[in-house]
């Protein structure tokens, strides 16, 4: 050990603290990564004892016990069960919310059992000294026979205790912090059992050996051959999984129920705490769900309203840097790649900063305070009738101003089968983005009305429902589809106490989301915006440059200058470019839909982002500023088709609006599912499904309507 630097994990319950340790003792040294082959994060990071040495720490999930049901969890056993793997600790600092000891001493227990080097806090100690909780350490430490440490993230208390429990192991060694006899007592069959089992891995740990045989069908670091060998013995002295979880979960409770009643001191009070009070309204079956919808409302309209400056300001800082860039360097294809390619790619990765910086704040501040576990425990019933989860209730409200967030925000969902299901089905609820081309379409939709109940809110509001209404579909179709190597979800979570958020953690969480997007995400939004305007700059043979010239002819003709020969300039590039004559191309598909080449040209350029739809538009009909959505509106109301209908009519806007609602006209959000998949596969399965959605739509809509 001498030679090595030490590697500590936190391991304990959701909701227990560990992150706020974490952070404590890191502080800005830490950052995100994936666990090697698999797509769970881990924190790590660095910190120092007292003589100087650094210290590795690793924030493993939550987990409840050794039996999961998730992959973070799984994770966690899989790891804690093999000493050869890379992140097996030297030492594990186990967190325990000292307010709920009884439920969270079963894993500790577990975890001594495997004889794992432990140190055990007792966090939160400040909310039970304020509820007039008392604990014997000494009476606990002589029963668990390792250091137990009481201990406040919130304040910091005893943050140089634990370093010098660390230090001591360092020096010591391990014996002090391994439990020197089993807390579980194995019946006569479970020892016959983890003897065979232990001829089979070598083991040596008899506890080990039995949550191999528990775990042997998943846990990576068994061969087939030991997995053969282990169902065979497990068969032979009928071995039961369940009954034997079951069996071995009581007898820990009834042996440890005792400590916790001789340790921990409770005032004698008949009245209901603030949590359970607070709880009898936030958790009502009728209340709960209209606090929740208002609390989300607010969430909605502050990542709306609160976004706007800033995205207004990035956005006019790239599009100055832009204009900068051309004003100082000479007109070249290197200048149009960097200012037209690479700046404006880098400014829609940067764009959504806001957006998602505000809606991890809010849900922090939810976590933080542990409201957000109560609105997960209301709606899992709900969300597991369509294959998802109480938890996807957060992304699919948080779709409504952008999917990139919302999508990233399916991390808390344990099951792996219900957080893709998640990730699928949240582009279904309209974003933020599609706001801009419902404005210009409904108009030609619906007329305007007058008064409170104006029809074109109204048809505003159904495609939002629309949205809803099909991911919910889709979501019940996948549950049907996908096959899951998970038994079937159940909620099992600790409704936290009641508190005020630690500002730090919230900051930390913002960056760690934020940073993840831009570097991750960010690669692939670059690399697909240069594809795009090497498509919408070039075309084949001289065909541009023809082009050009015959729209300079055109616009002298007609006497335009300066804005509308530019704009007429653009166009005519733009027809003549690949992009052009990918519209052209793809005409005879979308002219079913009621759509021509210009927006089919519109349908490529949007998959950028939603919104360029309009300014796409605005550049095809040569108008003054693409900014100027009544002039695109009103253009748009004058395109005539080849034999004198107009373009926009009723059943080509209502088609071009169904079509929206359903496809995924964004990369950013591909790029995302790719990150948070691992795996180019989902991200194009998500592509063609939506786009099938929306085609068919579209193709319905405008043959019955037209």
């Amino acid at each position: 050990m001498a030679d090595k630097r030490l590697s500590v994990a936190l391991i304990g319950n959701p909701n227990a603290g560990k992150s706020t340790i974490f952070n404590l003792l890191t502080g800005l040294r830490q950052h995100v990564s994936n666990f090697p082959g698999i797509t769970v994060d881990k924190k790590i990071g660095v910190f120092q004892i007292k003589d100087g040495e650094k210290v590795d720490l690793i924030d493993l999930p939550g987990i409840y016990s050794l039996f999961p049901n998730s992959k973070d969890e799984k994770l966690v056993v899989d790891i804690i069960t093999d000493p050869t793997n890379s992140a097996y600790p030297d030492l594990v600092i186990y967190v325990a919310d000292v307010n709920n000891l009884e439920r969270h001493l079963l894993l500790a227990t577990q975890l001594l059992d495997l004889q794992i080097p432990m140190v055990i806090v007792l966090n939160m100690v400040d909310i039970a000294e304020a509820k007039e909780q008392s604990i014997d350490i000494s009476t606990l430490q002589k029963e668990l026979e390792i250091p137990v440490l009481t201990m406040s993230g919130k304040t910091g208390y005893q943050i140089d205790g634990l370093k010098k429990e660390i230090q001591n192991f360092r020096s010591k060694g391990m014996e002090m912090f391994i439990r020197s006899k089993s807390f579980y007592s194995m019946t006569v069959g479970e020892k016959a059992l983890t003897q065979n089992v232990n001829t089979v891995v070598n083991s040596g740990q008899s506890y080990r050996s039995k949550i191999l045989a528990h775990h042997h069908e998943w846990l990576s670091h068994l061969t087939a051959a030991d997995r053969i060998q282990i169902k065979s013995i497990a068969g032979e002295v009928g071995f039961d999984n369940i009954k034997g979880q079951i069996s071995e979960t009581m007898s820990r409770y009834n042996k440890f129920g005792h400590l916790v009643k001789a340790t921990l001191t409770k005032p004698n009070k008949s009245s209901q705490s603030f949590t359970e009070k607070i709880d009898n309204i936030i958790t009502h079956k009728v209340a709960g769900p209209i606090i929740f919808f208002a609390i989300m409302l607010f969430m909605f309209q502050s990542i709306y309203s609160w976004s706007s400056f800033p995205m207004d300001l990035i956005d006019g800082f790239f599009g100055s840097a832009g204009s900068f860039v051309r004003g100082v360097m000479p007109e070249s294809w290197f200048t149009n790649l960097l200012v037209d390619g690479i700046i404006a790619g880098l400014g829609g990765v940067l764009i959504f900063i806001p957006q998602i910086t505000i809606l991890f704040l809010l849900i922090a501040v939810l976590e933080e305070s542990g409201y957000m576990s109560r609105a997960v425990f209301m709606f899992d019933g709900l969300m597991q009738r369509f294959g998802l989860n109480g938890r996807s209730i957060v992304a699919l409200v948080s779709s409504g101003a952008c999917a990139i967030p919302a999508i990233m925000s399916t991390r808390t969902i344990g099951n792996r089968r219900e957080r893709l299901i998640t990730i699928m089905v949240s582009p279904l609820i309209s974003c933020s983005a599609r706001i801009p081309v419902y404005i210009v379409l409904i108009g030609f939709v619906v007329p305007a009305g007058d008064g409170f109940w104006n029809a074109q809110g109204l048809a505003f509001m159904g495609l939002y429902l629309l949205g809803i209404v099909a991911s919910l579909g889709v979501a019940l179709i996948f549950k049907m589809i996908l096959p899951s190597d998970e038994e079937g979800s159940y909620l099992m979570m600790e409704l936290p106490q009641y508190k005020r958020p630690i500002w730090k953690n919230v900051l930390f969480t913002v960056k760690e989301k934020v940073q993840s997007f831009v570097v991750e995400a960010g690669k692939v939004i670059l690399v697909i915006s240069v594809v795009l305007w090497f498509l919408a700059s070039y075309g084949p043979g001289t065909q541009i440059e023809a082009a050009e010239e015959a729209a300079i002819t055109m616009s002298t003709e007609q006497g335009l200058e300066g804005t509308d020969k530019e704009n007429l300039i653009a166009s005519k590039r733009i027809e003549a470019s690949y992009a052009g004559h990918f519209g052209k191309f793809i005409e005879p598909a979308i002219e079913p839909l009621g759509f021509d080449w210009k927006i089919g040209i519109a349908l490529l350029t949007s998959f950028a982002a939603r919104e360029l739809f309009v300014g796409t538009m605005a550049t095809i009909y040569s108008i003054g500023s693409s900014d100027d959505e009544t002039s695109v509106i009103e253009q748009m109301r004058k395109e005539l088709r080849p034999d004198g209908r107009k373009v926009y009519d009723f059943a080509t806007s209502l088609s071009l609006l169904i079509f929206y609602v359903f496809a995924l006209q964004c990369m950013s959000t591909l790029a995302v599912t790719r990150r948070e998949t691992n795996s180019w596969k989902w991200p194009i399965i998500q592509f063609v499904y939506m786009g099938l959605m929306a085609y068919f739509g579209s193709l319905m809509v405008y043959q019955i309507f037209s």
